[in-house]
């Protein structure tokens, strides 16, 4: 007879994840174990909080749901704020928490797990006995994936002892919406009247992009994405790029002129929309979205569309006219000239001593293989990796930014690498958030992953000492320190730019064999603030 635990690591293989992250102490033992007996790879990580943004990173990158495996107590609280931001990006993620026993009520480790996960925006969700156990994990792997939540399982330890019979798992999938007949028209008639309409693909899109680029071809749309679905329509001649604080002039001027705007599975953010001004006074705006609450959650819109974007977008294309919208020669060659921020350009520095980020984003596109996933950390320089390094399509950007915590960029590129080995990973970091998440570099050494970390290293909290100008920054900024020789030893490859001819190590490394990590700790200049960052705090 197994216990619970063993059964709860075979159910979840049985039901098909893609790989399993975590740091494993006594609580998780059994059950991280039981996974990879029934063949869940799994990855240790060297903090939890690393390991639930590897998951997070991974289960965006490869579309399957990820697993996270924790010890009880600490080892969530660790990982909340990982969590946190699976939570509030709708990841599908899997989380095993062991808890304490029922009668621990006196164990140092005792918390509400419950609450704290509720209180995150995950759902909580526990195996409570031994004859509910295949049915408990049933349940939280298909809210996980029908829904597409991160859901946090606890398993008391008592109950994991219990002795368990091993039954048979079955999950039904949840068959995508389809819009209502009377909302297709609805949309299609504003379509077919629209001379200058744009399509702003989100998160929700990103399963559908030729779906949504037939549909612009048809209907004459300019397509733009927003920060997280960037990629989606790499390659085509009237994409805009990322719309919002990353968006370019001539982005930002023809999505401002539209007369139509078409969010797919897009929430319209503040972000996204640069607090609203991208949505021109006269546009008709409109919101498809499958989840019913979505919709005008953060912004007015004249017609929300319930349904399935890839079904919607099919639906409507079935029946609307052919037309040439907003996609004119002049437009063309504008898109085509200055449609990306590498043609811009960049303006001279008053520090010498220190590469321009926007001249190190455009040499490193111009470097870098064209097959790259590129995994994003927050901070000051962020603008400049997520606008200037092109990806190949949505799965080549990782962009773990809802709760906008400095400090998961490694850990996101760790679980993206893991999920697409065939792909040169580019970590891309300020240097606050490096030191933050610096316990992982230890894991990307251990893992031999040939990845490529960027550090945008300004020494100090760029948002910060931009932001509030003229005051005392004491505590924002530091001592310039070699990032580099500290990465050497963790036993990466290493470099320190200040100029363009110090990228010569780097197109050495990129030649082969790449058997571990290159780390470029770039001294970025310091004078001036990110042009998304002045917009972004335009609206506080």
């Amino acid at each position: 007879m197994s216990t619970v635990a063993e059964v709860v690591g075979a159910v979840i293989a049985q039901l098909g994840v893609g790989h399993a992250f975590g740091v494993v102490g006594s609580g998780n033992f059994h059950v991280t174990n039981a996974l990879r007996g029934h063949g869940v790879p799994f990855t240790a990580a060297r903090h939890e909080g690393g390991a639930a943004t590897m998951a997070d990173a991974f289960a965006r990158t490869s579309g399957d749901v990820a697993v996270l495996t924790l010890h009880q107590g600490c080892g969530l609280t660790n990982a909340i704020t990982g969590i946190t931001e699976a939570a509030k990006s709708r990841t599908p993620l899997l989380v095993l928490a062991a808890d304490t026993g029922g009668a621990a009520v006196r164990s140092n480790f005792r918390i509400d797990q419950d609450a704290l996960v509720a209180s995150v925006g995950a759902v909580a969700e526990r195996v409570h006995s031994a004859a509910s156990a295949v049915a408990d994990v049933v349940r939280a792997y298909g809210t996980c994936r029908g829904q597409r939540r991160t859901v946090v399982l606890s398993l008391p330890l008592d109950v994991q002892e219990q002795p368990c019979a091993l039954t048979e798992a079955t999950f039904v999938e949840r068959l995508p919406a389809r819009p209502h007949a009377d909302a297709v028209t609805a949309l299609a008639a504003l379509l077919d009247s629209a001379e200058r309409p744009v399509f702003i693909a989100g998160r929700g899109a990103r399963h559908a992009g030729p779906e949504l680029a037939a549909l612009a071809d048809t209907c004459g749309a300019l397509v733009a994405t927003s920060a997280v679905a960037n990629g989606l329509f790499t390659g085509h001649e009237w994409s805009l790029g990322i719309s919002g604080g990353f968006a370019t002039d001539l982005a930002a001027e023809l999505i401002t002129g539209a007369d139509l705007v078409v969010a797919w599975g897009a929430s319209l953010t503040m972000w996204t929309t640069r607090h609203g001004a991208l949505l021109g006074d006269g546009a008709t705006v409109v919101q498809v979205d499958d989840t019913p609450s979505a919709i005008g959650a953060h912004r007015p819109v004249d017609l929300g569309v319930l349904g399935d974007v890839t079904l919607t977008a099919a639906d409507v294309a079935a029946v609307i006219s052919a037309r040439p919208g907003y996609r004119t020669s002049e437009i063309g060659k504008r898109i085509a000239a200055e449609g990306r921020w590498t043609q811009i350009p960049v303006p001279t520095s008053s520090e010498p001593s220190r590469i321009d980020p926007r001249t190190l984003s455009a040499a490193l596109d111009a470097l870098l293989p064209a097959e790259r996933t590129v995994a994003v950390d927050s901070g000051n320089f962020m603008g400049y990796p997520s606008a200037y390094l092109a990806v190949p399509d949505a799965a080549g950007f990782c962009f773990t930014q809802s709760f906008q915590s400095i400090g998961l960029g490694l850990a996101t590129a760790l679980g993206a690498a893991i999920a697409r080995p065939d792909r040169l990973t580019v970590a891309a970091l300020g240097d606050g958030g490096f030191l933050m998440g610096i316990s992982e570099l230890e894991t990307a050494v251990r893992l031999g992953l040939g990845m490529l970390i960027v550090v945008y290293d300004d020494a100090g909290y760029g948002a910060e000492f931009h932001h509030f100008e003229g005051a005392d920054h004491g505590t924002v900024r530091f001592p310039d320190a070699d990032l580099a020789a500290i990465a050497a030893g963790y036993g990466c490859d290493a470099v320190t730019v200040r100029s363009e001819g110090d990228l010569d190590a780097l197109r050495k490394w990129l030649d082969g064999p790449r058997e571990r990590p290159m780390f470029v700790d770039a001294k970025v200049r310091t004078d001036e603030a990110s042009w998304w960052l002045v917009e972004a705090f335009r609206g506080h």
